[in-house]
């Protein structure tokens, strides 16, 4: 299974990195975990997007899921596909009210949003806390986290080997149980720890080392940094909290897991 980093700015795209994208590919399948703002130029870069296997959306913030819209305009107006989007549609699987939520994203008004439909091209399945899809070989499994909106982390699974992806998230034993045993942890490190952080937000990069020691993952891969904050900082604190080996993702590099 090898990781590949399509963007991993916090909150937001930076004057390095676009936002939160991230590529699995395993047993001939290449899955993508969330596509936010200004991944898809990476994405393009790694593979013709209409070899995408599936798309997987922890949630629908922008930093998560704003590229969608490019990813559609490519597969519909392309005018030479590989083959036919309608009968090739892309698999998506994401909160519930996602149909509704791309739709509103890709209408340029309140009228057309009535008579905005994505299914020509996409083919969604909402994902729910405890959800198992499988694509292809790869086995995804689901767990509902604590973030303002509906949100999972993603657990990749193939030939033996684990990937899990925290998303957005506050402390919450459901990322535990979910990232057991897992050889690698991508996990959020948005801010420096303090007693007086929002609860059901985020992670600091204390409590990213605490959730990867505490679910006893080979590997901790901190992302999610915004701009504003030290990315150094972060990494010093997960390294007091997890005794394995930890890094901070670069965008454009690959790890294998």
């Amino acid at each position: 299974m090898r990781l590949i980093v399509l963007g991993c700015s916090g909150s937001g795209p930076g004057p390095d990195s676009p936002a939160s994208g991230y590529l699995v590919r395993a047993g001939g399948v290449t899955l993508a975990l969330d596509l936010g703002n200004g991944t898809f130029s990476p994405l393009q870069r790694e593979l013709d997007p209409f070899a995408l296997t599936a798309l997987a959306f922890s949630h629908l913030h922008p930093d998560h899921c704003g590229d969608l819209t490019a990813l559609v305009v490519h597969r519909r107006y392309h005018p030479e596909p590989p083959y036919d989007p309608a009968r090739h549609r892309l698999p998506v699987l994401a909160p519930g009210t996602a149909p509704d939520r791309f739709a509103a994203a890709y209408a340029t008004s309140a009228v057309e949003r009535a008579e905005t439909d994505l299914s020509d091209v996409l083919d969604f399945a909402a994902l729910t806390d405890g959800a198992e899809v499988t694509v292809g070989p790869v086995a995804l499994r689901a767990a509902a986290v604590d973030h303002p909106c509906e949100a999972y982390a993603l657990r990749v699974d193939h030939g033996g080997r684990a990937l899990v992806y925290s998303g957005d998230t506050g402390p919450c034993a459901g990322l535990v149980d979910l990232a057991r045993g897992a050889d690698a942890l991508l996990c959020e490190a948005t801010w420096p720890h303090s007693p007086t952080a929002p609860a059901g937000v985020h992670l600091s990069g204390r409590q990213a080392g605490e959730h990867a020691a505490a679910a006893g993952v080979g590997r901790l891969l901190l992302t999610h940094v915004p701009v504003w904050h030290d990315p150094g900082e972060l990494l010093a604190e997960a390294k007091e909290a997890f005794d394995g080996p930890v890094e901070l993702v670069t965008p454009g590099a690959g790890y294998e897991i």
